[in-house]
């Protein structure tokens, strides 16, 4: 059974239970309050007649057969108080009605009836007895002891008081079917209204399951035990969607780190099979003894010495990366940036005696950092200058503070970069001539060594391209704490 049939089934019970209670309350009050009127008239009435009786003797009479017709009755003569269809008789002490001494009943519509009164019964009260006839009324009945030993016995016909209870039991059984009907579609359009957030919740529900994540259901007032539902229910799928978007990051992220790990090795090994296909070929020279002259063992052992060490440096360089990728701490030491920094331009001065290389600092800055680490950055950025640029180009090295930090720029006047190069500049074995060539570089890690080693000293660099032309590389690194005076 579905919630909104329970629902309306619990509706009309209450309205039925409710309605049935007032019914029978109303009933019960106008009921009791029709026959204590009645008892009271009926009281009343039997007093008048008791003392009619005592004022004046009644004529000795027979016993009336109940089959013969009673003679024209002496109380009405003698009982003038007495209302119009009271039923009026006098018993001897045995309880038979005294001849002449009975009025019957009237009834609207000139009927005349008399009622069952048993003999035996309690004197001084109101009690309620059928009819003599079969199609006779209740009636409402009295009976009294007179001091003569004889029985008066007054009743009241109950024909005006059940109609009037009847007409009023047919009226609640209208009002209380006119009323469950009218709370039956009350009800249903009621819980119809406030079943519609739970409809909401249902098609999110459904368009989730299709696999949209960013529905939410719409809630009107978070106060209501529905708007709450809802709102629980939104926060939920939050944190659902969350949790599908972090792990989506987290494969992505696997996948780019697996990519990455492959196209490391493959890049690693592309570097050092050169050098080692050469130190293999001079090998193969000397155990064949092609090489006989001093002159040739001379080139072959100088051949052998600079592809060693080419890959002693790329070897160096990659242990260099795994470190920095483990997260292993660097020295740590105060150290003036604008002295490390002179040092690596007086170098690059000394390499490149062609270049001119300028330094601009106005002031000392402080911070803490691995000085080789450090110097190694600033070299490589020099160097890459040297790789990428014509002869001749100038360059400049500036230093400043910028929001607690020191800025370190190196800028030249050359080509500058292309989009792609400034989206890949800092990635390990990137080249930017686009060949395995090392004409105009080395193995394409050293910018993403300047990467790894301001990231590991809580800074950041950049590359863009100068307004008036060329490349610029920004460094931005955390100044030293002052201590506290």
């Amino acid at each position: 059974m579905s919630l909104r049939s329970r629902l309306l089934i619990a509706v009309g019970a209450v309205v039925i239970l409710a309605l049935g209670a007032a019914n029978v309350a109303t009933y019960s009050a106008l009921r009791s309050f029709l026959f204590d009127r009645v008892d009271q008239t009926l009281q009343t009435t039997t007093l008048a007649v008791e003392r009619d009786l005592q004022r004046r003797p009644l004529p000795e009479s027979d016993t009336l057969s109940e089959t013969q017709p009673a003679p024209p009755p002496a109380l009405p003569n003698t009982l003038a108080s007495v209302a119009p269809g009271t039923f009026v008789q006098v018993r001897d002490e045995t309880g038979s009605p005294l001849q002449g001494e009975t009025q019957p009943a009237f009834v609207p519509g000139g009927d005349r009836y008399t009622p069952r009164v048993p003999t035996d019964v309690e004197k001084g009260i109101s009690f309620t007895v059928e009819a003599r006839q079969s199609d006779g009324p209740q009636f409402r009945t009295r009976v009294l002891t007179l001091p003569s030993g004889e029985q008066l016995v007054v009743a009241v016909p109950l024909t005006e008081t059940l109609a009037t209870l009847n007409r009023l039991l047919a009226l609640q059984l209208v009002v209380t079917a006119v009323a469950l009907v009218a709370a039956g579609l009350l009800g249903w359009w009621l819980v119809r209204v406030g079943l519609r957030p739970l409809r909401d919740v249902e098609r999110t529900a459904e368009a989730i399951a299709d696999g949209n994540l960013q529905e939410r259901v719409p809630v009107d007032s978070p106060r209501t035990e529905v708007g709450r539902l809802g709102h629980s229910f939104n926060v939920m799928l939050g944190r659902i969607e969350d949790a599908f978007a972090e792990r989506d990051a987290t494969e992505a992220d696997v996948r780019a780190s697996e990519d990455r790990l492959r196209r490391f090795v493959a890049d690693a090994s592309h570097e050092l099979r050169t050098p080692l296909a050469a130190v293999s070929a001079y090998a193969e020279l000397l155990q064949a003894g092609a090489v006989e002259q001093p002159e040739d063992l001379d080139r072959v052992m100088h051949g052998i010495q600079d592809e060693t060490g080419r890959m002693k440096r790329l070897v160096d360089d990659l242990l260099l990366l795994a470190r920095l990728d483990e997260g292993r701490s660097l020295e740590s030491e105060p150290l003036e940036l604008v002295g490390l920094t002179a040092q690596a331009v007086e170098t690059a001065r000394a390499v490149a005696t062609d270049r001119t290389v300028r330094l601009d600092a106005d002031r000392p800055l402080e911070v803490v950092g691995d000085r080789v680490r450090l110097r190694q950055v600033i070299d490589n950025l020099l160097g890459n200058v040297r790789a990428h640029t014509p002869p001749g180009t100038a360059t400049t090295v500036s230093l400043h503070e910028r929001d607690g930090t020191a800025v370190l720029d190196v800028a030249d006047e050359g080509p500058g970069l292309t989009d792609e190069q400034l989206a890949h500049v800092f990635e390990r074995f990137y080249r930017a001539d686009g060949s395995r060539s090392r004409a105009h570089g080395g193995a394409g890690l050293g910018l993403a060594i300047v990467a790894g080693i301001v990231a590991a000293h809580g800074g950041s660099v950049t590359a863009a391209n100068r307004p008036g032309g060329g490349a610029v590389f920004t460094v931005v690194l955390p100044l030293a704490e002052s201590p506290a005076g």
